[in-house]
């Protein structure tokens, strides 16, 4: 199987001051971009759902989902394995449109896995800006964001050590973020948050975009739902490191999983 080489950012190797990279294996079919008219024209969804938006600057705001398959990371605190893992039904982009539509929400939200992976994600980007709507590209920021149409709200993981990979990141993405833009690093524990620290203070990323620091959740060891109480016990304790380190992030709290803690898709 072929392989793409990608620069990235974060996490040097050990005793070296080389620039970091990581291979990626190539997806069948053109799913890294080559030019496939059809595979432009479909995409492979996992669901398409509506709720409130739970993450990002966007939150509280009712908003459709449109959930993509596939996913070229292995994240350790990932809650959509489904997705990531999933084959997805083959769907056409106007299909997919008239769904969105039909709810009459002002707001849309690309999500995965990594929506990246599939070339028509650009082209339903642009078609769902073209209705009007508020359009949002959740992604790992592994891929290359400069492909979505301008317009749309980039909301870009930066992965910090306990997600076991961290130094995923495309260092050529940072420039291509904006002020309407989010940056996101889901935090673990007091490595990751001093880690995180010094990734956005070397990159001066509060003078590119928003930047969110979000508290990691899972269910517990045998538990099937997850627990609202733990949420906010590491809530609080992420708040007071952001209040103690002077920076100027926001903490974001997953408010769909304050809201709905037994649902694990489709909210």
């Amino acid at each position: 199987m072929s392989a793409v080489v990608c620069p990235i950012v974060g996490c040097p190797p050990a005793n070296s001051n080389q620039q970091q990279t990581t291979t990626f294996p190539a997806c069948p079919g053109g799913l890294y971009g080559q030019k496939n008219p059809v595979l432009q024209n479909t995409l492979k969804i996992i669901e398409i759902f509506r709720s409130l938006q739970g993450e990002s600057l966007l939150a509280g705001l009712p908003c459709m989902f449109i959930r993509l398959a596939g996913c070229n990371l292995d994240c350790r605190w990932c809650d959509t394995s489904y997705a990531a893992k999933g084959d997805g039904a083959e769907t056409g982009i106007s299909q997919i449109t008239r769904s969105v539509k039909d709810h009459g929400d002002s707001a849309v939200c690309i999500t995965g896995g990594e929506p990246l992976l599939q070339p028509g994600t650009s082209r339903l980007a642009e078609q769902l800006l073209a209705m009007g709507l508020t359009v949002s590209v959740e992604t790992n920021g592994s891929r290359d964001i400069s492909v979505l149409p301008r317009g749309v709200i980039r909301v870009m993981d930066i992965k910090c050590p306990s997600s076991r990979q961290c130094g995923s990141t495309l260092s050529s993405n940072l420039p291509h973020l904006g002020m309407k833009d989010n940056i996101k690093f889901v935090i673990a524990d007091s490595t990751d948050f001093s880690w995180a620290v010094n990734f956005v203070e070397k990159y001066e990323l509060t003078q590119k975009s928003a930047v969110l620091f979000s508290p990691v959740i899972l269910p517990e060891k045998g538990q099937q739902t997850r627990n609202p109480d733990i949420l906010i016990s590491k809530a609080r304790q992420l708040a007071e490191w952001i209040l103690d380190s002077g920076l100027q992030v926001r903490l974001q709290i997953q408010l769909h999983k304050m809201l709905w803690p037994e649902c694990h898709r489709g909210k």
